[in-house]
């Protein structure tokens, strides 16, 4: 886990990832986010995945066994 503060919020890079390329797997995910934002763990993705969610941003479901399909709510 980082100790400094990144310049731009994680959640924010997320939904740009997700408006510009559009739906994705969590693990094509993590490989986005890690390119833009730097070293990020799986479960730091899957917790602000969750935030996102709760708060009606995003959709996540399950495609197969380990695998989850991350999706842009469209209002």
């Amino acid at each position: 886990m980082k100790t400094v503060w990144a310049p731009r919020p994680l959640k924010l890079v997320i939904l740009e990832t997700l408006q510009n390329k559009g739906a994705l797997t969590d693990i094509d995910m993590l490989s986005e986010v890690e390119g833009r934002y730097g070293e990020l763990s799986f479960r730091e993705l899957n917790s602000a995945l969750l935030k996102l969610e709760i708060n009606g941003l995003i959709r996540v479901t399950h495609l197969m066994k380990g695998k989850r399909r991350v999706e842009l709510v469209s209002t």
